[in-house]
């Protein structure tokens, strides 16, 4: 086992950028005088789901849907590794994080959507409903998905944030994947710039 190239910039830009725009956009939901950076946090986050959903299908190895979607067996095998505190090692995603991100990802859509009828003045009150209970449950999911991250790093020895900042995690030379992918990184980001200016203008 040695430090390897595991996610590439995509999958680790994507990841601080959806964090960063749902912590902006919690802080600032009951502000109106914060409305507007509120609606772009909240932009920038469905702008990289977006994105994550094609680079699921065309990234990099650990960023594909098929490495780490399991079934409920999977993941009540892994589950089950955790609490015998001998946790199987994944390169990329275990099979409890691989929910946990698909349901990131839907939850941020459909947030995104409730929030933009509300921005247009669709639907009223049951959009704003809607809204809150769809950012409610992502809430709960970051809660969860951040206890994950913190015992996965205990048990197996290995800081999963730094290697999210670095792309770098413990596996075998042959696990790695070959590139950081750079120039769809400034996709992502152009992406997001263009879902912004759509937004605020």
């Amino acid at each position: 086992m040695q430090k390897i190239l595991v996610w590439d910039w995509p999958v680790r830009l994507g990841h601080w950028l959806m964090a960063g725009g749902f912590i902006t956009a919690w802080l600032t939901s009951e502000s109106e005088t914060w409305r507007l950076v509120h609606v772009v946090s909240g932009a920038t986050v469905v702008a990289v789901a977006l994105f994550r959903l094609p680079w699921g299908l065309i990234g990099s190895r650990y960023a594909k849907f098929v490495d780490f979607v399991r079934g409920p067996t999977a993941v009540k095998d892994y589950l089950a590794s955790l609490l015998r505190l001998e946790p199987d090692h994944h390169a990329g995603h275990n099979p409890a994080g691989g929910w946990a991100i698909i349901l990131l990802l839907g939850l941020a859509i459909l947030s995104g959507l409730s929030g933009w009828a509300i921005y247009n003045d669709l639907g009223g009150e049951v959009f704003e409903e809607l809204h809150e209970g769809l950012t409610g449950a992502m809430l709960a999911v970051v809660i969860v998905h951040l206890a994950g991250v913190v015992t996965g790093s205990l048990l197996h020895g290995e800081n999963l944030v730094r290697a999210m900042l670095t792309g770098h995690k413990q596996g075998s030379p042959e696990e790695a994947i070959p590139s950081a992918r750079p120039l769809a990184a400034v996709v992502l980001l152009a992406w997001i710039a263009l879902a912004g200016w759509f937004i605020a203008s």
